[in-house]
C-alpha cells in the first residue's frame, strides 16, 4: 500500500492487516500514553514503521503526526525505512572491536553487498552496527534473528550466514 496522508482503519483493504492493526491499537486501550510499545508492535509486525500507519495511528489515537515522529525518531530502535527478513546486528563495542568486530562487519558486508544500514535488493538482509550489545566476555558479538552468537570468527559467521541462506532457499523451495 503506498502512502496516503489522510487515512482511516476503513481505508485498509487487506484484512490481515487491519486486523493486525487494531489489534495493536486494541492491546493498548487506544490510549496514546502508550505510543512507544504502539509504535514497537507496529515495527514487529511491518519490520519498519510505514508513513501511512503512523498517519493511521495519529488519526486514530487523536495524537498529532508531529508528536509520534518525535518519539520515533528520538529512539534508534525506530526505523523508516524497510528492513530485512534477517536483522543483523553487530557490536563495535570496545571489546568486540579490540577483538576484530570491523574485520567481520567488513566480511558481513562484502559477503551481502551492504553495507550497515543498508538492507540487501531481496529484502533477505539488514545490517547494523552498534555501539555495544552488553555481551563483552563473549567479544566479537552479533546478533542475527534475535539470537547472539558470541567469540566470532570469519568462518563462524560464514557458516552462521550459510546456514540462513539455505533455510531460506529450503523455505522457498517448499512453497
Amino acid at each position: 500500500m503506498g502512502y496516503k496522508t489522510l487515512i482511516t482503519i476503513a481505508d485498509i483493504t487487506n484484512t490481515e492487516e487491519k486486523m493486525a492493526i487494531e489489534q495493536i491499537l486494541k492491546n493498548y486501550h487506544n490510549e496514546n500514553g502508550n505510543i512507544i510499545s504502539i509504535l514497537q508492535d507496529i515495527q514487529d509486525h511491518y519490520n519498519f514503521l510505514p508513513s501511512y500507519v503512523l498517519n493511521l495511528i495519529s488519526r486514530e489515537l487523536k495524537i498529532p503526526l508531529s508528536k509520534i515522529y518525535s518519539v520515533a525518531t528520538f529512539y534508534t530502535q525506530f526505523s523508516f525505512n524497510e528492513k530485512g527478513k534477517h536483522i543483523i546486528t553487530v557490536c563495535d563495542g570496545t571489546a568486540c572491536h579490540v577483538k576484530g568486530g570491523p574485520l567481520l562487519r567488513d566480511y558481513i558486508s562484502t559477503q551481502l553487498g551492504i553495507h550497515p544500514g543498508e538492507t540487501t535488493e531481496d529484502k533477505l538482509f539488514s545490517l547494523e552496527e552498534v555501539s555495544c550489545l552488553g555481551c563483552c566476555a563473549i567479544a566479537p558479538v552479533m546478533i542475527i534473528d534475535d539470537k547472539i552468537h558470541g567469540s566470532l570468527t570469519v568462518r563462524k559467521v560464514n557458516k552462521i550466514l550459510n546456514t540462513v541462506k539455505k533455510s531460506e532457499a529450503a523455505e522457498e523451495g517448499s512453497q
